[in-house]
């Protein structure tokens, strides 16, 4: 990896997996984050979400709003888009049938959260009711979604929710790969010419193999919401379940399936 600082000065990163509406999780993995700061030399510091914010836990519109409030005042911090954020804009966009899917995928939750009637919400939820789901969430809070960077490279890693798809070029890359992709990425042992650091797939642990990091631990139901940290090459991991930071060293536990 390479050892100099990043174009835009850049020294540590940290990428968090996850977070599928779990405030709670979030602030005490920032916390932790923070305490993680302090025990290193100085330096400027990048947070990057790897999508699925929302969703599931209750609390995915105060992370919607939380984000959109942070990415605003800083580029120190960035999320991409997930799977489901994309589901999100393409129902509420007017597409009943991703509506329904949505719904039942863990939007319902996400929705709740920002005082949509329940009544919208059920598994009949007709046109109308999209539409007022639509209206109280907001075309600004919609078009920021749909605005979100599916990736971003830095100092020889690439952070994207999903994956990749193995032997295409990064700029050949379908979205829908990105968002959506399992076996396919997780499963090759393809060098993809930079270490691919990813959420999506969950596991119980993080888990590093020679050109992959994947970090999502499931927070939405396991109460581990797990970060990487990153600088010149070196990483290590911090969570919401351990006392102690885990090194790379012992992040290798096989993967378990899991929803996505």
């Amino acid at each position: 990896m390479p050892e100099a600082l990043s174009s835009d000065g850049i020294e540590r990163i940290y990428a968090i997996g996850d977070v599928h509406g779990r405030l709670d999780l979030f602030a005490a993995l920032i916390a932790r984050i923070g305490r993680d700061q302090k025990d290193r030399p100085a330096g400027a510091t990048k947070i990057i979400l790897l999508g699925d914010i929302i969703d599931r836990g209750a609390d995915g519109a105060e992370m919607v709003r939380g984000c959109m409030r942070l990415t605003a005042a800083s580029d120190r911090f960035m999320v991409l888009k997930g799977n489901h954020e994309e589901m999100m804009v393409q129902a509420l966009g007017g597409d009943l049938k991703t509506y329904h899917a949505w719904l039942a995928f863990g939007g319902r939750e996400t929705l709740l959260g920002w005082g949509v009637d329940p009544a919208a919400l059920a598994a009949d939820a007709t046109k109308a009711d999209l539409r007022q789901a639509a209206r109280t969430v907001g075309a600004e809070v919609l078009a920021w979604l749909d605005a979100l960077p599916l990736y971003h490279e830095q100092d020889g890693f690439l952070f994207v929710h999903a994956g990749i798809r193995p032997a295409i070029p990064l700029r050949q890359q379908d979205a829908a790969d990105m968002l959506w992709i399992t076996d396919d990425f997780l499963e090759s042992e393809l060098d993809h010419g930079m270490t691919v650091v990813h959420g999506h797939s969950i596991t119980d642990g993080p888990v590093v193999r020679p050109n992959r990091i994947g970090i999502d631990t499931g927070a939405f139901r396991t109460g581990r919401l797990t970060a990487v940290g990153i600088e010149r090459g070196d990483f290590w991991f911090v969570d919401t379940d351990t006392d102690t930071d885990t090194d790379a060293g012992d992040a290798a536990p096989p993967p378990t399936s899991g929803e996505r």
